[in-house]
């Protein structure tokens, strides 16, 4: 049975164990909402985007990503050797996490760019001009 939306969000800050991480996860899901994505879409950018924080561990924020090798080595764990995977689906996996976490990265990109069009919450905690 899939994982529901709810659940998945809940695994935000059940999962992820960096906090800015959890922060900055929740306020793309904002962000999603507000453009009117379907659910699923949502599920599924957030399942890859909570899986990779978990990856990355406790120590480094989405802002310390700065290599393709750094999210490479993520996605390389999702290879499969050839006698568990005759038809080679992994590549589909492969490439569906690499959109998805191409899709999170640019919108922190752009809400760099453009707080005014950011669903950053965060952000009336650390700067008082905003």
């Amino acid at each position: 049975m899939p994982t529901t939306l709810s659940t998945t969000v809940r695994h935000i800050y059940d999962r992820v164990p960096n906090s800015m991480n959890s922060k900055l996860i929740e306020d793309f899901h904002s962000y999603m909402k507000g453009n009117a994505t379907s659910e699923r879409h949502q599920n599924n950018n957030l399942k890859a985007v909570i899986a990779f924080a978990e990856f990355i561990g406790y120590e480094i924020t989405f802002y310390q990503i700065s290599t393709k090798e750094q999210v490479t080595k993520f996605l390389d764990k999702k290879i499969r050797s050839i006698s568990e995977d005759p038809e080679e689906r992994w590549i589909t996996t492969w490439n569906d996490y690499l959109v998805r976490i191409k899709h999170f990265f640019r919108w922190l990109h752009n809400c760099n760019l453009d707080l005014s069009k950011c669903f950053l919450s965060f952000l009336n905690y650390t700067c008082t001009a905003c």
